[in-house]
Formats: structure tokens, sequence, C-alpha cells
């Protein structure tokens, strides 16, 4: 539990920056160098370089080097931790919402029968 737990910390840490949100969602359209990703970007490259680190700490990403290019690619293993815990979350969500309605349904029979 504290591994999966540590994965999902991570996974929405990186999440919370707009800068690495739209990283990932240029890297949705395939893979891109640091520096095609950087360029939309007004920072220096250093503090970029930051951004892709936690991506790829976090699991979001995968960067390869050859020569002097480094090419970054999605990893949908932090993709999959995500979305199972939102379906989890879900049919919790589901669960309660099906039986305040349950609850609500038969207080509207109880008026009826008054």
């Amino acid at each position: 539990m504290a591994q999966y737990s540590t994965t999902l910390d991570d996974a929405f840490q990186a999440l919370a920056d707009p800068t690495r949100r739209a990283v990932l969602s240029r890297l949705g359209t395939g893979p891109a160098s640091i520096s095609e990703l950087a360029g939309p970007f007004d920072m220096a490259l250093p503090s970029f370089m930051k951004h892709i680190r936690l991506l790829e700490k976090s699991g979001w990403i995968r960067t390869r080097k050859v020569g002097r290019v480094r090419t970054c690619t999605l990893d949908t293993a932090s993709y999959a931790a995500v979305e199972n815990w939102l379906l989890t979350q879900r049919d919790v969500w589901e669960g309660r919402t099906d039986r305040l309605e349950t609850f609500a349904a038969s207080i509207r029979i109880e008026e009826k029968e008054l």
C-alpha cells in the first residue's frame, strides 16, 4: 500500500504544475526532443530540465539520449496507477450516490403514504 501511495503522490505532484501538464499534452502527440518541448516556455533550459526530471522520476515520461539529443516519450505506468485510483474513487462515490438516491426515494414514498 505504501508503494502504491508513493506512486500516486509522485504522479499527482507532477500533474500539479501547468508546465508539466503541457509537456504531457505535447508528448501525447508523439515523442519530442527536450529543445522541442522547451520551445514554447519562457524559462531557462536548466529550469525546464527540473520539470523533465520530475516527470521522469514520477513515471510519466521516459527519456533517451542519442548523440546530443535527448528525446522524451510518454510512459503509461503512471497513467494506469492514476486511472486505477480514480476508478476506485468513482465506485465509492457511485455507491454513495446510489444509497442517497434510494434513501430519497424511500422518503418520497413515506410522504405520499401520509
